[in-house]
This record gives C-alpha cells, sequence and structure tokens, in this order.
C-alpha cells in the first residue's frame, strides 16, 4: 500500500491554526483533496479530525491521539496511540494507497520515521496567518513526477527516491 502525504502548504509554510482550523478557503483545492482521496484510507490526527467534524463521506478514517480516552462519536472510526498502530491497520485495508492529512505533528513524525512513499503538495500561492507548518524536508529524498497548475496554486506531485 502507497503512502502519500497530502497537504495545502502557503509560501511561508502555514498549513493551520493552532485551534485545528484552515486559514484560508480555496475551493478547487478542496475538490482536488476531495477527488484525490475518496474511496481511500485517510489518516490524521485528532485536531484535523475534530476540524472536519464528522468522518468524511467515502472514506475510511484512522485517527492517532494520545488521549486515551479520545471519542470520535462514530463507530466506524478507528482509533490508536501512534502513527505505527494506524499505518499497520491500514495495510489490512484492500487499497492500493492511503491518505496522510496531518497535521503538524503527523507530518513531522511521517518524515522523520521515513513513512511516506509520495507527497502530494498543493503550493499555495500566497502566505497564510497561523501556528501550525508543513515541516522542513530533505529534498533530495524526493523527485518530482508531475505539475498542474491550477488559478490559486500548484499541485506537486513527489516520490520518494
Amino acid at each position: 500500500m502507497r503512502r502519500i502525504i497530502i497537504v495545502a502548504i502557503a509560501k511561508n509554510f502555514v498549513i493551520g491554526r493552532a485551534n485545528g482550523d484552515m486559514p484560508w478557503d480555496v475551493k478547487e483545492d478542496f475538490e482536488h483533496f476531495k477527488k484525490t482521496t475518496m474511496g481511500y484510507p485517510i489518516l490524521m490526527g485528532r485536531k484535523t479530525y475534530n476540524y472536519f467534524q464528522k468522518p468524511l463521506k467515502g472514506r475510511e478514517h484512522i485517527i492517532i491521539t494520545r488521549d486515551p480516552n479520545f471519542d470520535p462519536h462514530f463507530p466506524e472510526v478507528k482509533v490508536f496511540n501512534n502513527i505505527e498502530e494506524g499505518l499497520k491497520y491500514a495495510e489490512t485495508i484492500p487499497k492500493d494507497r492511503m491518505f496522510i492529512l496531518g497535521g503538524g505533528e503527523i507530518f513531522k513524525q511521517v518524515l522523520e520515521k521515513d513513512l511516506a512513499d509520495e507527497m502530494i503538495i498543493s503550493h499555495l500561492d500566497f502566505e497564510a496567518e497561523g501556528e501550525v507548518h508543513f515541516p522542513k524536508f530533505d529534498e533530495s529524498k524526493w523527485e518530482i513526477t508531475d505539475r498542474d497548475r491550477r488559478a490559486q496554486f500548484e499541485i506537486v506531485y513527489y516520490k520518494k527516491k
């Protein structure tokens, strides 16, 4: 199963606010996100899950949290205490790929532990206010396989070398 980070990043590397909110509303990027992830498992941290407020349709949810009492309020949502357990569970799902949605701490761990095979990054054409940043990554470990220019951003597809 291919493990793919999918994220939108402002020019100043902001990906969100500390309270879990998105600091922008770019409809075309949300449409790209939905089309790309539909039908596949998605792994995210608790704050990212709380941002959505309920499970996204057509995708199996895997939530990572250190809170042993976290209740996702939907029995179909799977909760794990670390990324490795969540990824191990994802491997049991008969799909060829899964998506890692963040937030910042999840991305940091996935990149530090070298757990992603690909990245799909929407590089936004503007800076944003927010406290959560996408971690710097070693670009020499990744090759760009495709680019797709849109009105307010460019989608860049990366594959691990």
